[in-house]
């Protein structure tokens, strides 16, 4: 093989080598799509506003203050509020019973 050729054939096999990393990539690229939607299939959003009732715990507390990012302020029934923030997956919205009236 002369010099040149050599180095042509060297290019194709590049070029070869590229397709098959692009390809591989939009593989790992198709397969992570498919985690994120098998997941998303079961994650359920929670959100509340300002002045609701939620449970945190065992304690029914009224949401003070809405922040971003699912992040909430508490503020319990005497009025109080919580200093620390919580993360609305750790809350239960609150569903009032006929024993619960004095709570609302």
């Amino acid at each position: 093989m002369v010099g040149e050729d050599y180095s042509q054939i060297m290019l194709l096999e590049l070029k070869g080598l590229d397709t098959s990393r692009i390809d591989t990539l939009n593989k790992l690229l198709a397969g992570k799509q498919a985690v994120v939607r098998a997941y998303n299939k079961r994650v359920k959003n929670k959100s509340f506003e300002e002045g609701e009732i939620v449970w945190k715990a065992v304690l029914p507390l009224e949401t003070h203050q809405v922040l971003g990012l699912g992040a909430y302020r508490l503020q319990d029934q005497d009025g109080d509020i919580h200093a620390s923030l919580i993360n609305g997956k750790w809350l239960k919205k609150f569903y009032p019973t006929i024993w619960d009236s004095q709570a609302v």
